[in-house]
């Protein structure tokens, strides 16, 4: 046999080289590039670091000014007394109080009511004093009032502190859960005229042997920051209308 090796010349170049060169020109190129890069980018830092700064614009903004105060004797007139809300809220709660009616008699608090006193009606003294401190709560004017042979009437203005109207909603929609889902009441009560959320509620006649019959009607009213609680109790069947003509004439004076 002949040896493979005898037909190629001796100084015949191998086949790869040409390739090897061809590769080597690519990098050459790419370092070119590389490097063409780099010097433009570091010709274009030293132009901008040559020039000028260009300045910022000015933080005073003339066209965002407020506008000028009106001349004089040119101002709106101040709300009156009746027209401020927060003027009547913040002056003697118990003037805003409904008074007694004509022949009714003195029954009870009348005037301001210590927290105390007032959380004393709670069947939970100490978790009712705990939640209404968490509410805000500011201040509490009440009266009560009896008329007829046994009718018996208190009204509460609950207070919290100034914005925080969301504790005297908060309270009041309490109340309202606890008479619709009592089972008694078990109804959503009737809209008291004028209030975004006002609710009056009649309770069905409690009977005992040896006893008169009881009634009791009861409304719960936000005004602001103020909560209005009503309650009514007879021996004598309590009409709609009584309670909630009771709750918008207290609601009117608010």
């Amino acid at each position: 046999m002949r040896d493979d090796a005898q037909d190629v010349a001796p100084d015949t170049p191998p086949t790869v080289r040409p390739r090897r060169r061809a590769l080597r020109t690519v990098g050459l190129i790419a370092v070119a590039a590389v490097l063409g890069l780099v010097g433009g980018t570091a010709t274009g830092y030293g132009i901008q670091a040559e020039r000028e700064p260009t300045p910022l614009p000015a933080l005073n903004q003339p066209g965002l000014a407020y506008p000028k105060p009106l001349p004089k004797g040119e101002e709106p007139e101040p709300l009156s007394a009746a027209e401020d809300r927060q003027v009547k809220a913040n002056g003697d709660l118990r003037k805003l109080l409904l008074p007694r009616p004509k022949g009714a008699r003195a029954n009870g608090e009348d005037g301001w009511e210590s927290l105390d006193a007032y959380m004393s009606r709670y069947t939970r003294p100490s978790n009712a004093l705990r939640r209404q401190l968490e509410l805000g709560i500011r201040r509490v004017a009440t009266r009560s009032w009896m008329s007829g042979e046994r009718r018996s009437v208190t009204i509460d203005l609950i207070q919290y502190r100034s914005g925080a109207q969301a504790g005297a909603a908060e309270h009041v929609a309490s109340q309202q859960r606890i008479a619709g889902f009592d089972d008694q009441a078990n109804y959503e009560g009737e809209t008291v005229k004028g209030s975004g959320n006002g609710r009056s509620y009649l309770y069905p006649v409690e009977r005992k042997p040896g006893y008169l019959d009881f009634y009791e009607a009861r409304a719960f009213v936000q005004y602001g920051d103020i909560a209005i609680a009503i309650h009514m109790s007879d021996t004598e069947k309590i009409a709609e209308k009584d309670i909630r003509s009771l709750a918008e004439r207290q609601l009117e004076r608010l």
